[in-house]
């Protein structure tokens, strides 16, 4: 999923500025309803995961993601805001709000306690590496050999394709792979109330 978000959000952007004109602000802002979705959901989505296991969203959000994605693919020159770009970015910024919050807590989940820093750092590891990879292969997939307006043009929806089938491809693993709930041992913990004990006294002493 990591690898379809990285390429998609490139060629959007590039899209953008170069088919559609957008300046370079115009079309950072033209994605902000996905900041607005995450700051607005991602809490209630959080403690969703935790009441039905993260298995559900991290498999419902890439699929949405996927058909915002594939949605976007259709911006085309004399493409509209209001009509083409913003039903499709919060498409996608819904399938993200409804993925990230699951992904980062199954994460945190899978390590120990002492390891929290070492798990989080290795998802945004992922992260990076799998945007940079999809940077990388993606315009030989999709037949883009510069950033000029005609070849992006002619690759640009092809791309989103492929980002789109990537994305979804992430829904389906999660579905197969990830648990809802982890085994654990039940701790019991003294009350307040319970006078403290050496732990090498017996009742007798």
């Amino acid at each position: 999923m990591y690898a379809g978000l990285g390429g998609a959000l490139f060629f959007v952007v590039l899209q953008l500025q170069l088919t559609l004109r957008y300046s370079a602000i115009q079309a950072g802002a033209s994605l902000l309803p996905v900041t607005v979705l995450m700051l607005a959901f991602s809490s209630r989505v959080g403690a969703l995961a935790q009441r039905i296991g993260p298995r559900i969203p991290m498999t419902v959000g890439p699929i949405i993601a996927a058909v915002g994605l594939a949605l976007l693919g259709r911006v085309q020159p004399g493409s509209h805001y209001l009509t083409t770009v913003l039903p499709a970015v919060v498409v996608f910024g819904a399938g993200v709000t409804v993925t990230v919050a699951p992904l980062t807590a199954a994460v945190l989940a899978a390590v120990d306690e002492g390891h929290l820093g070492a798990g989080s750092g290795a998802n945004n590891a992922v992260a990076r590496f799998a945007g940079l990879v999809a940077v990388a292969t993606l315009p030989t997939l999709a037949g883009i050999e510069s950033s000029s307006v005609d070849t992006l043009a002619g690759g640009y929806a092809t791309a989103m394709r492929i980002c789109a089938g990537v994305c979804g491809l992430g829904g389906l693993i999660a579905w197969t792979t990830i648990r809802d709930r982890a085994k654990v041992s039940p701790v019991p913990h003294p009350s307040l109330m319970q006078s403290c004990q050496h732990p090498y006294s017996t009742q007798a002493d």
